[in-house]
């Protein structure tokens, strides 16, 4: 099943509970089935359209070389000049022995310290000097069964995919794994560990262990064993290297504007003389599912929310991916929506038992299929949703669906798969590599948007409530239920309470549903359509600026980037800056806007009556707006319009949407604390613009005594009466925007003109710089730290040019402190830089950076930025250096001009500030004249000792220790 299709069943199916590893696969059938299923196994260099009536994409290239190994290619010229590359592994941490805990994901770190053409350190620097930024253009992954390289080539000359190629080449069996090597970068793998080591991650783990006891994929997590990431030495990732890292473990797949024959013959060239050394890896037994009857497991574990999870496992379908199945599954997941749409119903009533509910069934790295009910819930409140929970499914399995039911789901999905098909020709290069790349560990048949809406046509024709009624009972067999608790505070009688509580529910008798009242979509109109009063062009960016009667604005920008896609953004008033500054922002609880409905229609009653459209309805506060806005395609722009206005016009204010945000907010605070990154992403925004309260998090406190008029009081005002500016980009064209805004925004009352924001209202402080670093703590483990540093620089408008020269900057000081603490000290998994130069705020802007480390290393962070920072204000960088900086950040900006997204954020604004449009105007060609000297000036401008603001985030519980202490005391 190709993502397109997977991708539309889990939004159909969608929860917000799912935890890393328990995402839905989407791909399984009955537990009969299952059970009789055999290992498909594919012969070296075989694809699994050779074992199935699937028709693969005719568009991909299949092949394999003489070693085994499989290449898939494809040409796909939109964005031009840009390709995808990724080397997939058929090895993950399953295949590691005890001793190599870990392993499997320390060698994916050593594939950038050094080969036999690359030595230690070159290779991310040669990807710099292609324009390939380390972390979002050169990445990689390991999971339980597989490892992914991957890079995004912002060109497809010779030289780029020549030197890449090379690169995964190298990965691929030339790798040194000097022993020198891997000890500095112990401290890099150990700080990721630290970073991953949250509540929520040690609740998955537990939970994966009660589900699947005996069984090896509960004792193999990615990230390994500590003592053994401390102590291994390289022979075992040698061992490991050889063993799995083969020719015929291995796919290479390169989709992107190249000509497909030239891309095969390279990669034959390339990858031609590689061969296995050594013997090959022994298969790991995954183990069998255990039968099982009803258990419960309590844990606790404070700094998380509660949740629970009711489960039902069965062995794995490990059948292939054919007609019949994805047949099945189509069925199934069908259900599935079903029964998540009644969840959906329920956590929106007035007084929910939950937070949140959903359930979906996913396989489980082939060990296991596993149903799950998961629920999220108010601490003091478990009792009645575990009992809503397993009551809902037990309705849903005696009762099964309704026919109307089955109907709006398949009507959704149909109408997200035809969007795809609209637009398939124009789908990136990483969204096509990274599908393929998708389907390879479950040897899934890649098939094209086109197919997999002509197969669910054809699973859905005739379907009748009944067939998918009986899938979805099936789908409830298996070893179970297993009930999972996880809490932040302790329950008393433990394991029984919950095993209680759980049979008392299954006793009480359920009813059938009852069919919801019909309604109809009620805001077609809006009035007379509004009339335009000035309409002009802006020719060198491909924008049109319209003036409609009643003051509302038009910006449009038709683009071929992504066929069928538009997107929409809808400014009202003036945002953070109409607010106080003296007075809690409400900002936190934004998304009970859209949950709380329409005045004339619920939120649930909406989705439903307009399922067949494609829409979205999204709502935000951002400096100078508050923000309406969705994705569509371009024959429902209509509905999607519709949809805005009427927020604008006649929202809903249901309180109970409030009243879920305010219950989510009550361990909130405990959840931030668990972690040094949670505090400080709580407490940063607040602290770095001097206390003002429209940037600080709410108290406990506050979210306690926070009420849903607070929210109105703050933005009914603006909607009401602020000026409305609308974007539209994508696949449009200025007529089809003009007459969709002139029927629904154009249409309503007159807007007052707008007015100049107050120059008092646009001033924010940026904290004074401090000799001793403010000291925020944290409830975490005792290794985990993180030390801050910022300089104030100024807005944008000051001084355009100053402010990309200080972008640069920030780009060289990135590429330093990786070299300093991630390379040469092996300190931290991945120091930060940020800068930021506003376009609303007077004088305000920053540069910034900052690392994840234990307490004792944080003086060493601020020495070694004092000594960066020293020598950039002393020397100036190299020319290769500042090409290294340079040009990913060139290359990033324009491929991020070819998207939809970019030219939405962008133009926002632009009608009454024409500034705005220079600054795209001048972004390229001002970043490719920034010199040394200007890199230089720049941070003798803004790198003042007396000006750097301080930061640590330290444990709570060794607030004494000597190395804090110093770090204080820097």
């Amino acid at each position: 099943m190709t993502r397109t299709l997977r991708a539309s069943l889990a939004l159909a199916a969608t929860i917000s509970l799912l935890s890393p590893g328990l995402a839905p696969a989407f791909a399984q059938t009955h537990p009969a089935a299952a059970a009789e299923a055999a290992p498909l196994k594919l012969a070296p260099g075989q694809w699994p359209q050779a074992l199935s009536d699937l028709k693969a994409d005719p568009d991909t290239r299949f092949g394999a070389l003489p070693n085994g190994m499989r290449y898939a290619i494809r040409k796909q010229s939109i964005p031009p000049g840009q390709a995808a590359v990724r080397l997939w592994f058929d090895a993950g941490s399953l295949e590691e022995t005890d001793p190599q805990q870990g392993l499997a994901h320390f060698l994916e770190h050593m594939a950038f310290n050094g080969s036999k053409a690359v030595p230690e350190g070159d290779m991310v620097k040669i990807l710099e000097r292609l324009g390939l930024a380390f972390g979002a253009d050169t990445n990689a992954s390991t999971n339980f069964g597989q490892t992914i390289y991957q890079l995004d080539l912002p060109r497809t000359n010779d030289e780029t995919v020549d030197t890449s190629l090379m690169l995964l080449r190298e990965a691929a069996g030339n790798l040194t794994i000097a022993q020198p090597a891997m000890d500095r970068e112990r401290g890099v793998v150990l700080s990721e560990e630290r970073a991953r080591d949250t509540p929520s991650y040690r609740i998955y783990k537990q939970r994966l262990a009660f589900l699947l006891p005996g069984q090896r994929l509960p004792t193999r997590y990615p990230i390994g064993q500590v003592d053994v990431l401390k102590t291994a030495p390289a022979s075992r990732i040698v061992d490991f290297y050889h063993h799995y890292y083969r020719p015929d473990r291995a796919v290479l797949v390169a989709v992107g504007d190249f000509d497909p024959a030239v891309m095969e013959a390279k990669i034959k060239a390339r990858f031609g003389d590689w061969k296995a050394v050594g013997p090959v890896g022994p298969e790991p037994d995954l183990g069998r599912v255990k039968p099982r009857g009803t258990e419960a497991k309590l844990v606790i574990e404070p700094g998380a929310p509660l949740s629970l999870q009711l489960a039902w496992v069965s062995p794995p379908d490990l059948a292939p991916d054919t007609v019949a199945k994805r047949r099945r599954d189509v069925v199934e997941q069908l259900g599935f929506a079903v029964l998540n749409r009644r969840f959906s119903a329920i956590a929106r009533s007035a007084e929910p038992p939950f937070l949140g509910a959903g359930a979906y069934k996913g396989d489980q790295e082939h060990s296991a299929e596993v149903t799950m009910v998961g629920v999220s819930a108010e601490p003091g409140k478990w009792r009645p949703a575990l009992a809503a929970a397993e009551q809902e499914e037990r309705r849903a399995a005696q009762y099964g669906v309704r026919q109307d039911e089955l109907d709006r789901e398949i009507e959704e999905i149909r109408a997200m798969l035809k969007a795809a098909v609209a637009g398939a020709a124009t789908r990136r290069q990483a969204d096509l590599a990274n599908e393929i790349v998708g389907s390879l560990d479950d040897k899934e048949v890649v098939t094209n948007p086109a197919e997999d809406l002509a197969l669910f046509d054809a699973a859905v024709k005739g379907l009748r409530a009944d067939e998918v009624s009986a899938a979805l009972k099936a789908a409830f067999a298996g070893s179970g239920p297993l009930l999972f608790m996880a809490s932040p505070l302790p329950v008393e009688g433990g394991d029984q309470a919950l095993l209680a509580e759980l049979t008392a529910s299954q006793k009480v008798a359920v009813t059938a549903p009852a069919a919801p009242a019909q309604v109809a979509w009620p805001y077609e109109s809006f009035g007379s359509p509004g009339k335009v009063a000035e309409t002009k062009g802006v020719a060198d960016l491909g924008a049109t600026f319209v003036r409609f009667e009643n003051g509302v604005r038009l910006t449009v920008k038709p683009t071929k980037f992504r066929d069928d896609e538009v997107l929409v953004r809808v400014n009202v008033g003036d945002g953070l800056e109409d607010l106080p500054s003296d007075r809690q922002s409400a900002s936190w609880a934004s998304g009970a806007f859209i949950e709380g409905g329409l005045k004339k229609i619920s939120n649930e009653d909406m989705e439903r009556v307009l399922a067949a459209k494609v829409f979205g309805a999204r709502f935000g506060i951002t400096d100078d707006a508050f923000v309406l806005s969705g994705s569509t395609r371009t024959g429902d722009l209509p509905t999607q319009m519709q949809v805005l206005a009427a927020y604008l016009a006649e929202p809903g204010w249901r309180p109970q949407a409030f009243q879920r945000l305010k219950a989510a907010g009550k361990t909130i605070h405990d959840q931030y604390e668990s972690t040094d990154s949670g505090v400080l992403s709580r407490d940063l925004g607040g602290l770095i613009h001097r206390g003002d309260r429209r940037w600080t998090f709410p108290s406990r406190e506050e979210i306690a005594d926070a009420r849903p008029d607070d929210l109105q009081a703050q933005i009914v005002p603006n909607l009401a009466n602020g000026p409305v500016e609308v974007v539209v980009v994508g696949d449009v064209t200025v007529e089809q925007a003009t007459q969709a805004v002139a029927r629904t925004f154009g249409a309503l009352p007159a807007r007052p003109a707008p007015k100049p924001v107050p120059a008092t209202q646009r001033q924010v402080g940026f904290p004074a710089g401090v000799a001793q670093p403010v000291v925020l703590t944290h409830k975490g483990r005792a290794d985990q730290a993180i030390g801050y540093i910022a300089w104030p620089t100024t807005d944008y408008w000051t001084n355009p040019q100053r402010a990309r020269d200080t972008a640069v900057l920030g780009e060289v000081m990135r590429i330093r402190l990786t070299e300093q603490l991630r390379e040469a000290e092996g300190a931290t998994y991945s120091p930060s830089v940020g800068y930021s130069h506003s376009l609303v705020w007077s004088g305000w802007g920053y540069l910034a950076s900052s690392v994840e480390v234990p307490p004792e290393k944080l003086p060493q962070f601020f020495s070694d930025v004092d000594k960066i920072v020293a020598d950039l204000k002393t020397k100036e960088v190299s020319a290769d250096e500042l090409a290294r900086a340079k040009k990913p950040r060139l290359e990033t900006i324009q491929r991020a001009q070819v998207t939809n997204q970019y030219w939405l954020s962008e133009l926002s604004g632009a009608q009454a500030d024409p500034r705005r449009l220079d600054s795209i105007r001048e972004v390229i060609p001002g970043t490719a004249k920034v010199t040394p000297a200007d890199v230089k000036r720049a941070a003798e401008t803004f790198l003042k000792d007396d000006k750097a603001y301080k930061v640590i985030v330290r444990p709570q519980a060794k607030l004494v220790e000597a190395g804090a202490d110093k770090a204080a005391a820097h």
